[in-house]
Protein backbone atom coordinates (compact mmCIF):
# COMPACT_ATOMS: atom_id res chain seq x y z
CA UNK A 1 0.00 0.00 0.00
CA UNK A 2 2.80 2.36 0.81
CA UNK A 3 4.62 1.30 -2.43
CA UNK A 4 1.16 2.59 -4.36
CA UNK A 5 0.60 5.85 -2.51
CA UNK A 6 4.28 7.12 -3.44
CA UNK A 7 3.68 5.93 -7.18
CA UNK A 8 0.63 8.09 -6.78
CA UNK A 9 2.17 10.87 -5.11
CA UNK A 10 5.47 10.55 -7.61
CA UNK A 11 3.73 10.16 -10.88
CA UNK A 12 0.86 12.37 -10.44
CA UNK A 13 0.88 14.89 -7.77
CA UNK A 14 4.07 16.23 -8.27
CA UNK A 15 2.87 16.77 -11.83
CA UNK A 16 0.69 19.92 -10.09
CA UNK A 17 -2.12 19.02 -12.67
CA UNK A 18 -3.74 16.02 -10.70
CA UNK A 19 -5.45 17.35 -7.63
CA UNK A 20 -6.33 14.13 -5.83
CA UNK A 21 -5.81 10.52 -6.57
CA UNK A 22 -6.95 6.54 -5.87
CA UNK A 23 -6.04 3.50 -6.76
CA UNK A 24 -9.34 0.79 -6.31
CA UNK A 25 -9.32 -2.99 -6.38
CA UNK A 26 -12.36 -4.11 -8.74
CA UNK A 27 -11.64 -7.59 -7.51
CA UNK A 28 -11.93 -6.57 -3.73
CA UNK A 29 -13.86 -3.70 -4.36
CA UNK A 30 -12.27 -1.35 -2.12
CA UNK A 31 -9.63 1.41 -2.09
CA UNK A 32 -6.65 -0.04 -1.46
CA UNK A 33 -4.17 3.37 -2.44
CA UNK A 34 -4.90 6.85 -2.01
CA UNK A 35 -3.30 10.15 -1.72
CA UNK A 36 -3.03 12.31 1.62
CA UNK A 37 -6.63 13.47 2.68
CA UNK A 38 -8.41 11.93 -0.32
CA UNK A 39 -11.05 9.88 1.10
CA UNK A 40 -13.16 7.75 -1.45
CA UNK A 41 -16.51 6.43 -0.10
CA UNK A 42 -17.32 2.67 -0.61
CA UNK A 43 -20.36 3.15 -2.10
CA UNK A 44 -18.23 5.81 -4.33
CA UNK A 45 -15.58 2.83 -5.53
CA UNK A 46 -18.54 0.97 -5.89
CA UNK A 47 -20.32 3.56 -8.72
CA UNK A 48 -16.75 4.14 -10.58
CA UNK A 49 -16.69 0.19 -11.19
CA UNK A 50 -20.30 -0.37 -12.30
CA UNK A 51 -19.98 2.68 -14.40
CA UNK A 52 -17.42 0.74 -16.65
CA UNK A 53 -19.55 -2.44 -15.92
CA UNK A 54 -22.69 -1.84 -16.13
CA UNK A 55 -23.16 2.07 -16.70
CA UNK A 56 -20.92 3.21 -19.61
CA UNK A 57 -23.83 4.54 -21.74
CA UNK A 58 -25.49 6.07 -19.06
CA UNK A 59 -22.44 7.64 -17.57
CA UNK A 60 -21.90 9.09 -21.23
CA UNK A 61 -25.65 10.26 -21.17
CA UNK A 62 -26.10 11.52 -18.08
CA UNK A 63 -22.78 12.05 -15.84
CA UNK A 64 -21.49 11.01 -12.88
CA UNK A 65 -22.17 11.98 -9.21
CA UNK A 66 -18.85 11.30 -7.10
CA UNK A 67 -18.70 12.31 -3.61
CA UNK A 68 -21.67 14.49 -3.19
CA UNK A 69 -21.07 16.39 -6.86
CA UNK A 70 -22.16 16.02 -9.98
CA UNK A 71 -20.16 15.61 -12.94
CA UNK A 72 -20.90 16.16 -17.12
CA UNK A 73 -19.10 13.12 -19.23
CA UNK A 74 -16.66 14.58 -21.66
CA UNK A 75 -15.32 11.39 -23.25
CA UNK A 76 -16.38 8.11 -21.95
CA UNK A 77 -14.75 4.35 -23.38
CA UNK A 78 -13.91 0.73 -22.08
CA UNK A 79 -10.98 1.99 -20.57
CA UNK A 80 -11.53 5.56 -19.59
CA UNK A 81 -14.00 8.25 -18.53
CA UNK A 82 -13.63 12.08 -18.69
CA UNK A 83 -16.07 14.23 -16.79
CA UNK A 84 -15.73 17.94 -15.71
CA UNK A 85 -17.79 20.61 -13.28
CA UNK A 86 -17.31 24.12 -12.56
CA UNK A 87 -14.84 22.97 -9.95
CA UNK A 88 -13.02 20.95 -12.08
CA UNK A 89 -12.68 17.53 -13.72
CA UNK A 90 -12.31 14.07 -12.64
CA UNK A 91 -10.84 11.09 -14.25
CA UNK A 92 -11.36 7.23 -14.02
CA UNK A 93 -8.93 4.76 -16.03
CA UNK A 94 -9.57 1.09 -15.36
CA UNK A 95 -6.93 -1.41 -16.25
CA UNK A 96 -7.45 -5.05 -15.75
CA UNK A 97 -7.70 -5.06 -12.30
CA UNK A 98 -7.57 -1.86 -10.72
CA UNK A 99 -9.51 1.57 -11.61
CA UNK A 100 -7.75 4.92 -10.92
CA UNK A 101 -9.39 8.16 -9.96
CA UNK A 102 -7.98 11.43 -10.05
CA UNK A 103 -9.29 14.70 -9.62
CA UNK A 104 -8.20 18.41 -11.04
CA UNK A 105 -9.22 21.45 -10.35
CA UNK A 106 -10.43 24.79 -12.69
CA UNK A 107 -7.27 26.21 -13.84
CA UNK A 108 -5.48 23.23 -14.54
CA UNK A 109 -4.58 21.48 -17.45
CA UNK A 110 -7.29 18.70 -18.10
CA UNK A 111 -5.35 17.13 -21.08
CA UNK A 112 -2.27 17.23 -19.14
CA UNK A 113 -4.48 15.72 -16.38
CA UNK A 114 -5.91 13.00 -18.77
CA UNK A 115 -2.71 12.22 -19.96
CA UNK A 116 -0.80 11.57 -16.87
CA UNK A 117 -3.30 9.22 -15.37
CA UNK A 118 -3.60 7.19 -18.82
CA UNK A 119 0.23 7.03 -18.53
CA UNK A 120 0.16 6.01 -14.68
Amino acid sequence: MDQLQALLNDSLIRTEHVENAAIIDIKERKVCASTFGFNVPPENALNLIYAFYKNLLQVRRGGLCFKEKYYKCVRADEHSIYLQNVHGGLIVVKTKTFILVATYRVGMYPSVCVEAVEKL
